[in-house]
């Protein structure tokens, strides 16, 4: 009853999804919240800047394209996203690893809070106009799916990752297939993971979802709706940072 009483409570809640004691439960809500925040930003990202910053799969097929074709300004922009991304992740890894190294415990409030901040800093990327603003913007969303996508995957111990669905619907096909090989052979003990298969349709809703509701807020407000996913990821994450001391040596 009193780790129920716990789960309801907002500030507790917080800190049981970041951390350091992981469960799947837990895993389970946070790569769920995080997939939506993703969802949301990615159609953000199309609505503010006409591109989809998710996506590095693209942005590297685009240099060599533009490179032949002598477009450099627009193969030299799809670098400065992926190096962006790269930034990010590194970033994110160096801090989980850095504050369970020099903390002992949440390490992964900090790099989520600082997602919130670079949102924030995205918003702000709606005041400057012209090509700086628009440069500036990009490599601020990329820099937070970068991290974001590294931090679930510390987080799950790469079970999940929530900035991007090719590997998800990858994991759905097969998870498909197997109950097909099931229905059509069913000596052959070939079984479908439930479990698995629910993870994953669930997160693909939540991004979904976000990117809906990401869509319908950036093209009402534009910059501005990265607000409320920022104080979203600060209200997950801030919670557990008082709680933050270094950890004494042994």
């Amino acid at each position: 009853m009193a780790r129920r009483n716990r789960i309801f409570h907002p500030i507790a809640s917080a800190r049981i999804l970041v951390g350091h004691r992981r469960s799947p439960g837990s895993d389970y809500v946070l790569a769920t919240l995080l997939a939506f925040v993703a969802g949301a930003a990615n159609a953000g990202g199309f609505f503010a800047l006409g591109q989809y910053t998710s996506h590095m799969t693209g942005y590297l097929s685009q240099i060599p394209d533009h490179l032949v074709a002598g477009e450099l300004p627009v193969a030299a922009i799809a670098a400065l996203a992926i190096a962006a991304f790269v930034t990010g992740a590194g970033f994110s890894s160096l801090l989980i690893n850095w504050a369970r190294i020099r903390l002992g415990r949440r390490q992964y409030a900090l790099p989520i809070a600082i997602q919130g901040l670079f949102l924030l800093c995205f918003a702000a990327g709606g005041i400057l106009r012209g090509t700086l603003g628009h440069l500036f913007a990009l490599a601020c969303l990329c820099f937070i799916m970068g991290m974001q996508n590294a931090t679930i995957t510390k987080i799950s111990y790469a079970r999940v990752r929530t900035t991007h669905a090719t590997g998800m619907i990858t994991d759905i096909g097969i998870e498909l297939g197997r109950a097909m090989c099931r229905l059509l052979l069913p000596t052959s003990g070939v079984r479908p993971n439930v479990v698995k298969l629910k993870i994953l349709l669930t997160l693909i809703g939540a991004f979904l979802l976000g990117g809906i509701v990401g869509a319908a807020g950036y093209s009402a407000v534009g910059f501005l709706f990265s607000l409320p996913l920022a104080f979203l990821l600060l209200a997950i994450s801030l919670p557990a940072l008082p709680l933050l001391k270094r950890k004494r040596p042994a």
